[in-house]
């Protein structure tokens, strides 16, 4: 008699590193978007998953046109993921539609135990807007009171909070305790764009205020995706077990290195070199830090 061959199927051991589900769209240029987060992420040790929220026509110049993910196709991606695999951090980047925003904002709220990483991308690097009043609206409204940490730059942070009773552009301390008051946990908010001349200083705020400055020497020329890199970053450290000022603090020694090393791949802006570690010398380490 012929035995038939039977496969147990066994449910997968859990993963020995952590995944991140990231939704953000694509850059064909590898230098910010998706692709920025995955290649940070891996680089840190972490399995990226992916909901592709967009898709770009962009150079190392700036953007181009945008074509957002149906909301309902964005959905499919990431309910699929989630049904199937463990996540261990949520990273947002640039979520191309206030139908997308609206969506993902139910989804995330399904799993309000998992850490979650928003970077409200709201213009590239040259200015091109991204994201129009509404969709700030719903940002405010629906993700920041599901924000752990939220990474704007200063334009970033000012537009997210600014009100027609501002007498005056409002400091970046005002920034921080209005987007906090908004929802988030905690406000790292970076200040590339900021006029100090040596350093660029990140501050992390919580809802007692300022909690860490970061102080980084400036680097010269201007970077494609350093945001992404930062929050996803962020991301990989929460994931791993870090609390949140560590996870800080690491982030941005990372991200620091990655632009530092960071290569000309096109006409316009660096790209930050996220896999420095391998191709540098031991002692490629940051000249500044947190206190």
């Amino acid at each position: 008699m012929q035995r038939t061959r039977c496969i147990l199927l066994m449910p997968p051991s859990p993963p020995v590193f952590p995944q991140v589900l990231v939704f953000a769209a694509s850059d064909p240029t590898g230098g910010a978007g998706i692709q920025a987060d995955i290649l940070t992420l891996a680089s840190l040790g972490c399995h990226p998953l992916t909901a592709v929220t967009a898709l770009t026509v962009q150079d190392t110049g700036g953007v181009h046109a945008v074509s957002a993910t149906p909301a309902d196709f964005l959905e499919d991606q990431a309910r699929a993921v989630l049904e199937d695999m463990p996540v261990a951090a949520f990273k947002l980047g640039l979520l191309g539609s206030l139908e997308n925003v609206q969506r993902v904002a139910e989804i995330v709220a399904d799993y309000p135990d998992i850490p979650l990483v928003f970077d409200p991308v709201l213009a590239s690097g040259r200015g091109d807007p991204l994201a129009d009043e509404e969709i700030i609206d719903a940002m405010r409204e629906m993700l920041l009171p599901q924000t752990t940490i939220i990474t704007p730059n200063a334009p970033e942070a000012r537009r997210l909070v600014e009100s027609d009773d501002d007498a005056q552009e409002p400091d970046l301390d005002t920034c921080a305790r209005r987007l906090i008051e908004l929802g988030a946990e905690y406000a790292l908010i970076t200040g590339t764009h900021e006029n100090t001349q040596q350093v660029v200083i990140n501050t992390l705020h919580g809802a007692v205020g300022a909690l860490q400055h970061g102080r980084w020497e400036r680097l010269p020329g201007s970077y494609h995706g350093s945001g992404c890199t930062l929050a996803s970053a962020i991301a990989a450290c929460l994931a791993g077990g870090a609390g949140i000022e560590e996870a800080v603090r690491d982030a941005q020694e990372y991200t620091w290195n990655s632009l530092r090393h960071g290569f000309r791949g096109g006409m316009g802006q660096f790209i930050p070199d996220r896999l420095f570690w391998a191709r540098s010398e031991p002692d490629a380490t940051a000249e500044r830090g947190s206190d």
